[in-house]
């Protein structure tokens, strides 16, 4: 999903204050993302998605991305309408230094956008103007650009057909060069969910995935005879939010599985379970929406 590799076009080097047309608008499925540098004396600086680039009266503003440098420093969102603010979002995470380089990808999703910084997940925002009348970027304040991508990755599933609890049948018999891969939301107020890969003539769960998001833990482990195996919990960093979008990855190599959530390798689970050619089900539980669910 997050590989970058769609048709994009891109911008370098541009002069700051940047304001600048999003060719073919905002869809769900886009990718804006930004590199860049916070300069050592930065106090502010900002990422306008703009309804137009008129300055007086001043465009609609749909999302101010706002990092502010004051004291521990803050993240204030808003919409301006007919030149009001509305109410601020505040994310006391913050991921910008001065003096330090960062990526900022923004995803376009139906209902909200979604931010990621330095491969982090960092806020959602729920869209309060209608994507279609987003057609102007805009970057103000103390920051250096090294380059703007407008990526597009195809359409977003609907998952209308994906309900929870789901079964499914894998398009093929896992084999080493196997990928399975998952795209859901994680739901608003979420204890867990879990990723199963089994065999469909035995209770054998070769991989089981639980990210417990109330707790920040992502279990793995195996059922095999009758019982649970050793859980496997050590990850650099835990990937989920409550209400965020995934997609979820899972390679098989000749000995362990490789996991990925949003571009990013979160994971390896060393095969438990030999006999791959017998994995074909996957099963998904908990507190997700599903939109889609691919093998090949």
């Amino acid at each position: 999903m997050m590989s970058l590799d769609g048709p994009q076009n891109r911008i370098s080097n541009p002069i700051i204050p940047y304001v600048g047309t999003i060719l073919g608008g905002l869809v769900p499925g886009k990718l804006i993302v930004i590199h860049g540098t916070v300069p050592d004396d930065a106090d502010r600086f900002q990422v306008d998605l703009q309804c137009g680039s008129s300055i007086k009266p001043r465009a609609d503003v749909a999302f101010h991305f706002n990092p502010r440098f004051k004291r521990s420093g803050c993240i204030v969102c808003n919409t301006l309408e007919q030149e009001k603010w509305g109410w601020e979002e505040i994310t006391y995470k913050m991921p910008f230094q001065k003096g330090k380089s960062f990526e900022i990808v923004i995803m376009i999703l139906k209902d909200k956008f979604q931010v990621t910084v330095n491969k982090k997940h960092l806020l959602l925002y729920n869209h309060r103007i209608s994507l279609e009348r987003i057609d102007t970027l805009g970057i103000y304040g103390k920051v250096q650009i090294k380059t703007i991508d407008f990526v597009s990755n195809g359409e977003m599933p609907d998952g209308s057909q994906f309900g929870v609890p789901y079964v499914g049948k894998l398009d093929t018999a896992l084999r080493p060069g196997c990928t399975v891969a998952i795209r859901g939301e994680v739901n608003k107020n979420p204890k867990s969910f879990a990723i199963n890969l089994k065999s469909s003539d035995s209770k054998d769960i070769a991989l089981h995935l639980n990210p417990r998001v109330k707790n920040q833990v992502f279990v793995r482990n195996s059922y095999l005879h009758d019982s649970w195996g050793e859980e496997e919990k050590e990850a650099a960093n835990f990937p989920f939010s409550a209400g965020m979008y995934f997609e979820m990855i899972i390679f098989c190599d000749a000995h362990q599985f490789k996991v990925a959530v949003n571009g990013v390798h979160i994971l390896e689970y060393k095969h438990r379970f030999k006999q791959l050619e017998k994995i074909n089900v996957v099963e998904i539980t908990g507190d997700v929406q599903l939109l889609d669910v691919s093998s090949w």
